[in-house]
């Protein structure tokens, strides 16, 4: 199975769609995707993935199904040392001990941010979530492998709409990466396509392993820039 995990396009946060530049963005994603061989389509219940899942409805004619667990996260806001507020998917690794230690042994319990228990509540339900949709697509999760249960799965292409914040998060459960370093080290632009294969070689156990990340050769073939929001860098 493979699942194209799809940033939004670029947001008019103030009213939940896209702005002008992400209609063309989405349009253009439409075009790209329509040939991909979809089987199914699914996206945030947020208007900014709802716009964007309607270009490619358009083009691959499948109906959106709206999965309320993949909304951008609730919750998730950190203080800087200036006192500003940010999202923590946006906090600057430099400020994060565990990754100026150079630590690379994990138990998601001591991840830098799942030391909260509120948070690591919220990961785990997503966890739970994330195992019942990928049961309903027929693979079981044991540990870090799926159990494929239902053999129509393995040729599975699935779409899911969602935002920059939560698509790492998943992807951070899905790889068996830590959350922190995950939302440190990696950014979905917006429109961008990042594909997980569950690949399958000799048994009937499936390991995920993402295969293209942040794809946007949509957005060079019809001549559009990269949008950079969600990336705080001061020298892109």
């Amino acid at each position: 199975m493979q699942i194209l995990i799809i940033r939004h396009a670029d947001p008019n946060y103030a009213i939940d769609d896209l702005t002008q530049e992400g209609h063309l963005e989405a349009a253009a994603l439409g075009q790209k995707i329509k040939n991909a061989g979809l089987d199914e389509l699914y996206a945030s219940p947020l208007g900014r993935a709802q716009t964007t899942a309607k270009y490619i409805s358009e083009q691959t004619n499948l109906p959106i199904q709206t999965l309320d667990w993949t909304r951008e996260l609730q919750g998730w806001v950190s203080s800087l040392p200036n006192g500003e507020k940010v999202a923590s998917w946006d906090y600057p690794g430099e400020f994060i001990d565990d990754r100026k230690k150079d630590l690379l042994k994990w138990k998601r319990d001591e991840d830098y941010w799942l030391k909260d228990t509120d948070k690591l509540k919220k990961y785990n339900k997503m966890i739970t979530d994330s195992d019942q949709f990928l049961e309903d697509q027929g693979l079981v999760r044991q540990g870090g492998t799926y159990e494929i249960i239902d053999p129509s799965a393995e040729r599975k292409k699935i779409a899911i709409v969602c935002h920059g914040g939560f698509g790492l998060f998943w992807l951070s459960h899905l790889l068996h990466m830590p959350l922190s370093f995950v939302w440190q080290s990696f950014w979905l632009p917006t429109s961008s396509v990042t594909t997980v294969l569950f690949e399958k070689r000799n048994t009937n156990i499936v390991v995920p392993r993402c295969i293209r990340m942040s794809d946007v050769a949509h957005l060079e073939e019809a001549n559009l820039p990269v949008s950079k929001s969600g990336l705080r860098a001061t020298n892109y």
